[in-house]
């Protein structure tokens, strides 16, 4: 059996292309104050919260206030993968932030309407995503079609910058204080996506999403995910030499960290089916770190020409400024040590109070069919936090779109707007 391996030129897809923007394009309401009440509030104007209120807006419910710490939609996700330098996503063009059940441009639609500005390489991943094959979406054409999606869905106008400070439990409604005043309002949903990882106590060093001092010429990087991938293959770029710790005896090359069943129907409903305790058990085995097979060819030569040192199956011990120990004993040397170790989901537990979370294993209380908590039914939750409901694909971009359904279509019915019956059934919203 021959293994497709993609060639790696498609990590240099170009960025920051002049994209045809809507015809009308609205700006954030810079120094403009908060509303005073909302009948939905968006914590955070991510590719979740994005979702969230396109499908709002196309069920007719156009009261909503996104309040995200940087005041533009999906701008900090793009923050994030241009500090790594990331210039293709791992999700194919199905995966996007567009609305189910709707007639809306996709993002297949967005690239094949632009294809005048794509390489062949890009123009290529397009024909493979029309065959039915796996495909790469450039960063570039993803942000594009973002821009496109919110101005399309008055999402730009209607997000202002805050910081959530705390959500406080009303009996109609919930108090959405921030640092720049409250709001009352009836619905929030928490789209508040993932922080990084924090390194255990003691250890010292640099993350995966702050610059490698340029004095260092050897880097020790501790993660063996994709943003370890870019970080390593920057500094190759760069002319410095990598060391990789990997926990693991051997590193993964896959589509995505996720098994690809949990992305399909029937693999949200075998996950559905079982117990808390299986529920855990698959969480642990079909989510862990994995690189893109791009990569492969890059880091292979590398570490046979030996500018890459990859350390397999060793657990770190103990990480200093420039040195990491190892459980076997041995030191790694280095001028600089990145901590690449992933992810935790915010659940809401800085905003929420304790007994509306009822946070268990790390994960809350979430009414299987609506995603609201079930402590408080007025406060869903998209992304990250939806896992055990949804099955580790709900950290994805095509995870958000299955959770925006489910809730988009419960705070209708919720709010007396007549949606097609089968998407509220399938959203759980009707008994």
């Amino acid at each position: 059996m021959i293994k497709f391996m993609p060639e790696p030129r498609l990590l240099e897809s170009p960025r920051g292309r002049a994209w045809p923007r809507p015809l009308s394009t609205p700006a954030s309401p810079v120094g403009v104050p908060l509303p005073a009440r909302a009948n939905v509030v968006i914590v955070g104007a991510g590719p979740a919260g994005l979702a969230v209120a396109s499908a709002l807006w196309h069920l007719g419910i156009r009261d909503v206030v996104l309040v995200d710490r940087d005041g533009r939609p999906c701008h900090r996700f793009f923050d994030r993968i241009d500090r790594l330098g990331q210039r293709v996503l791992r999700s194919p063009y199905e995966h996007h932030p567009g609305v189910e059940g709707y007639r809306d441009c996709e993002l297949l639609d967005f690239a094949r309407l632009h294809w005048s500005l794509l390489t062949d390489d890009e123009r290529g991943e397009i024909r493979m995503a029309q065959s039915g094959h796996r495909s790469v979406v450039p960063v570039d054409v993803f942000d594009a079609y973002c821009r496109h999606v919110a101005a399309v869905h008055q999402v730009t106008e209607r997000t202002w910058q805050a910081t959530v400070t705390r959500l406080r439990p009303r009996h109609d409604g919930l108090n959405v204080s921030t640092d720049r005043g409250t709001i009352d309002a009836r619905f929030v949903v928490l789209c508040q996506g993932e922080e990084r990882r924090q390194a255990p106590g003691g250890w010292t060093g640099g993350y995966w999403d702050e610059p490698v001092p340029a004095s260092a010429r050897t880097v020790v990087v501790v993660g063996a995910g994709l943003s370890s991938a870019h970080i390593i293959a920057n500094a190759l770029t760069s002319g410095r030499r990598v060391h990789w710790v990997v926990r693991e005896v051997e590193e993964r090359y896959q589509c995505a960290d996720v098994n690809a069943s949990f992305f399909r129907p029937e693999g949200r409903a075998k996950f559905d089916a079982g117990s808390w305790a299986d529920r855990l058990t698959l969480m642990g085995r079909h989510r862990r770190a994995s690189v893109m097979f791009e990569f492969q060819p890059l880091l292979r030569a590398a570490e046979a020409d030996g500018s890459l040192v990859v350390h397999r199956g060793h657990p770190v011990a103990d990480a200093r400024i420039g040195a990491v120990r190892l459980a076997s004993g041995e030191t790694v040397v280095g001028d600089h040590v990145v901590f690449a170790l992933g992810t935790t989901p915010s659940i809401g537990t800085e905003l929420l109070p304790a007994e509306v979370v009822a946070a268990r294993d790390g994960w809350p209380d979430l009414d299987e069919r609506t995603l609201a908590y079930r402590a408080n039914p007025r406060v869903f939750a998209v992304g990250a936090a939806a896992c055990m409901v949804l099955g580790p694909a709900a950290r994805n971009i095509d995870g958000h779109r299955v959770a925006t359904a489910r809730v988009a279509a419960t705070i209708a019915a919720r709010s007396g707007i007549v949606t097609p019956t089968r998407t509220l059934v399938e959203a759980g919203a009707l008994v």
